[in-house]
């Protein structure tokens, strides 16, 4: 088997119906020997049953709880490799992004002709065709400076930011990049070996990130495909609990920054944090006393930052 792709659902059943669609197609259009994992984390919009019955093909495991991105994933990661024919690459892709035609093929055709390369991102675009960043360095103190202070739109396009040039995504030639955005990463399935399966510490956000820093650091290579073309909609799960989602946010970028950087820079970040946040706060009260935000709104959101300040 070329290919296995992994997608973890969670109330997203006709977005899961769109992406499952294209990525049929692709496979069948371009004559890939692959295989689909969905995992749906206690959906109940019908998504398991819209699986079944629209896409018998499809391997479904439809689980009574919600595991999180990184266990439900490594699910279906497993399952895949105890396959008869194990794949010699594995996809994750979230059920937001809709598969362009020759997107697997210029992926798979690359890391071919590239044995150093163990994981390799797609250029990403939102649903209107308009370009969305794919690929990022590893997280840096700027970049939480920028998550509270919008300074200069160059700014938060530029490498202090942890962005990539949109000459290189214009170009043909695949770029070296720290990760690209989990939304769609294919992995050698022999650096996966070495590196092993996503960290279940993280419920949402920033597994990938870590994922490549073990990738990186075991001495491969990670590309941005710009050929292959994804389109993203995201944050479609995520925003069904977006007060819920921004502490786990926090609570992940903490669990990264205890793995992998020193405690001075622990320190920064909760300092450039905690300023940030009481800047947040002073917002939210003067939207509630403007009459702007309901007394309960404003309540979960203070909250949250209270919580993440807490971390």
């Amino acid at each position: 088997m070329d290919l296995g792709i992994v997608i973890v659902s969670y109330n997203t059943c006709q977005l899961t119906r769109n992406c499952l669609a294209s990525v049929f197609e692709a496979l069948e259009h371009e004559s890939i020997d692959g295989q689909v994992w969905v995992i749906d984390n206690a959906s109940a919009d019908g998504t398991p049953a819209m699986v079944r019955e629209a896409f018998p093909q499809a391997h479904l495991m439809a689980r009574a709880e919600n595991l999180g991105f990184a266990r439900a994933s490594n699910l279906g990661i497993q399952a895949c490799q105890r396959s008869p024919e194990a794949p010699a690459y594995t996809l994750l892709l979230n059920p937001d992004t809709l598969v362009r035609p020759q997107a697997l093929s210029h992926m798979l055709s690359f890391m071919d002709a590239h044995p150093t390369v163990g994981a390799a991102g797609a250029q990403l675009a939102y649903e209107d065709g308009s370009f969305q960043h794919g690929a990022f360095r590893f997280p840096n103190l700027w970049m939480i400076l920028f998550d509270f202070w919008t300074i200069n739109h160059r700014l938060i396009n530029s490498r202090l930011n942890g962005r990539y040039p949109l000459r290189l995504y214009a170009g043909q030639d695949p770029f070296p990049i720290d990760h690209p955005l989990g939304a769609a990463l294919l992995m050698r399935n022999t650096t996966l070996d070495q590196v092993g399966l996503l960290d279940e510490g993280f419920f949402m956000y920033c597994e990938e990130i870590d994922w490549c820093i073990r990738t990186r650091r075991a001495g491969w290579q990670i590309y941005c495909v710009p050929q292959a073309r994804i389109v993203h909609l995201g944050g479609q799960s995520t925003s069904q609990f977006r007060e819920r989602m921004f502490v786990a946010l926090w609570q992940s970028r903490f669990r990264l920054f205890s793995k992998h950087y020193s405690p001075a820079y622990r320190t920064a970040a909760r300092a450039i944090l905690r300023m940030g946040l009481h800047r947040r706060a002073r917002a939210v009260r003067r939207r509630l006393a403007q009459h702007q935000i309901s007394a309960e709104a404003a309540a979960r959101e203070l909250e949250a930052y209270r919580t993440v300040g807490a971390l």
